[in-house]
């Protein structure tokens, strides 16, 4: 199987869009994705989106638009632009649009963090 970090080296001039992304399985290309949110952190846990669990699904059409099923710690969260527009930003590279679609069923709980997600979270000192 293809390295998902070699699917983002080779850009065609002018292209947002990788080149190697025309022979890219869609499972490929979903974990390019979610290793470029891996760049979002939540700004109260300080810890990236993707290990908290809160990208529910990556949803990716024929002409690379990509949609997130996406939830917050809390749907209260007074930070949701801030990480809609980091995730916008990471993703620029790789799709030619962003939709975020922020879902709160099922909630979101601490048993979606991932085992990353608990190192780090306990390297702040949070006990999970």
């Amino acid at each position: 199987m293809t390295n998902p970090s070699d699917l983002v080296r080779d850009e065609l001039p002018g292209d947002p869009v990788p080149a190697t992304w025309a022979t890219a399985t869609a499972e490929q290309k979903k974990l390019v994705i979610l290793e470029a949110l891996k760049e979002v952190v939540d700004p109260e846990l300080m810890v990236n989106v993707v290990d908290l669990g809160l990208i529910y699904d990556v949803l990716i059409d024929d002409d690379l638009n990509v949609t997130l099923e996406m939830t917050l710690t809390s749907p209260a969260c007074p930070l949701t632009d801030q990480i809609e527009w980091e995730a916008q930003a990471v993703l620029g590279q790789l799709a030619r649009s962003v939709t975020i679609n922020w879902v709160w069923m099922p909630p979101w709980s601490i048993d979606l963090i991932t085992d990353d997600g608990r190192e780090q979270l306990q390297a702040l000192g949070f006990m999970i």
